[in-house]
């Protein structure tokens, strides 16, 4: 893989070659209050924050609250290959959930979030043949390009069904597509153009189911225990391979369209998560998921007989591990600092897909920021989520990157449903 050239692709809010692979890259989708926390998530439980994470939290909202949360991210990633160093910006509008007490311990949310992203722009060169000189006779040159996604828009419940206990679930439709091209030339004007083109278009479901049991131990601590799973199923898309040959003295094209039926699927995910709250004050938790992805297969070309079919083993199981805090030096105080919310996050996750038959970019991610208290005539309960978090993924032998993103986010809470007394 060779990072000669990288151009932005603010639409598609990455730039990262590691996107042409499988689905693209998966997109974090907590919202602003976790991103301080790096995507801490299954084991947390607000009235005040909402967390699509584990749709078992809605049933916490208040019952006297509307809440709305929209996010938007800005980000520099840094590219290095051997010696070579590039800089690519983007920035993405992330999210916009809201979130209501629908019946007596039964809350409701709804909203849209990313799922994937892609988007690349990246070239080789190499030198083909040697002339009587011992030069090289023609220079090949190798362009992927790509764009698109998959998008989420969902509708979830959940409901405290018994004292700590709490179920949920959400239902969404997932919509989106992905054109990635390869192009090669030649230095030669005698020999042909190649461009193979694929595209898919995507409209299916998603669902995921989420339980949280939470107990206090006495007037101090509270333990929260949190589980998800997200069903694994076909998203009915048939992936489609365009092979274009043109010859650049005649201007002549021929064209190959070849279709791989059912060709791709959203894995099974399973999560457990727990977390410790102390006087209201500090918040501690840890969070595993598991992506089976090892168990889809993906559509791939065989280069060697020229078949583009799907096969077994191009992607892999994604573990991650998340471990971060939050702290509010005094919820209670009229101070402003004192209700200021200081949060901290640091995950490791393990690749997806594989990168020329190996491994691809294992990350490292550390996260901090805080949730500042929005306080005016008439609302006291609103808060503006802002943090930073850098995110390493790397692979042996292949591309670095370094991205410093900061994530901001306005949460708007309502007393929408508070009755007023009229005397």
């Amino acid at each position: 893989m060779c990072a000669a050239v990288l151009t932005a692709n603010a639409q598609s809010g990455t730039n990262s070659p590691y996107s042409q692979y499988g689905l693209g890259v998966l997109s974090d989708q907590s919202q602003g209050f976790n991103r301080g926390m790096n995507g801490l998530g299954l084991g947390m439980r607000f009235s005040n924050q909402v967390n699509t994470l584990n749709p078992a939290s809605y049933s916490a909202v208040d019952s006297l609250t509307m809440i709305f949360d929209a996010g938007l991210s800005g980000q520099v990633t840094n590219f290095k290959e051997g010696g070579r160093k590039l800089n690519a910006n983007n920035a993405d509008f992330e999210y916009v959930v809201g979130s209501f007490r629908l019946l007596p311990k039964v809350g409701m949310t709804f909203g849209i979030l990313p799922f994937t992203n892609i988007g690349y722009n990246y070239s080789g060169k190499s030198t083909v043949g040697i002339d009587s000189e011992g030069q090289p006779s023609s220079t090949s040159t190798e362009t992927h390009s790509g764009e698109g996604g998959i998008h989420q828009a969902f509708i979830g419940a959940g409901w405290n069904i018994y004292k700590g206990l709490s179920i949920g679930a959400n239902v969404g439709y997932l919509w989106g597509s992905y054109d990635k091209s390869v192009t090669v030339t030649n230095s030669d004007a005698y020999v042909n153009t190649v461009m193979r083109t694929y595209s898919a278009t995507v409209r299916s479901y998603k669902i995921d189911l989420g339980l949280q049991w939470q107990h206090q131990w006495d007037k101090k601590n509270v333990t929260t225990l949190g589980v998800t799973y997200g069903l694994g199923h076909s998203l009915n898309s048939d992936p489609e391979l365009i092979t274009t040959i043109s010859n650049p003295q005649t201007s002549v094209a021929t064209y190959d369209t070849v279709r791989v039926a059912d060709g791709l699927h959203l894995p099974s995910s399973y999560g457990v998560g727990m977390a410790w709250t102390y006087n209201n004050s500090l918040t501690v938790g840890v969070d595993y998921t598991l992506q089976k992805w090892g168990s889809c297969d993906y559509p791939q070309l065989n280069t060697t007989t020229g078949e583009y079919q799907r096969v077994s083993g191009a992607l892999k199981d994604r573990h991650k591990v998340t471990l971060g805090a939050q702290w509010i030096p005094n919820p209670t105080s009229r101070k402003f600092l004192n209700r200021v919310n200081y949060r901290f996050g640091v995950s490791y996750n393990t690749p997806y897909v594989k990168v020329n038959g190996q491994d691809g970019p294992k990350e490292f991610s550390v996260s901090a920021g805080f949730g500042i208290p929005i306080v005016n005539y008439w609302n006291n309960r609103s808060m503006f989520n802002i943090s930073a978090q850098w995110v390493k993924a790397s692979a042996k032998d292949l591309i670095t990157e370094n991205t410093f993103r900061i994530n901001v986010g306005l949460t708007f809470t309502e007393s929408w449903f508070m009755k007023w007394r009229v005397k």
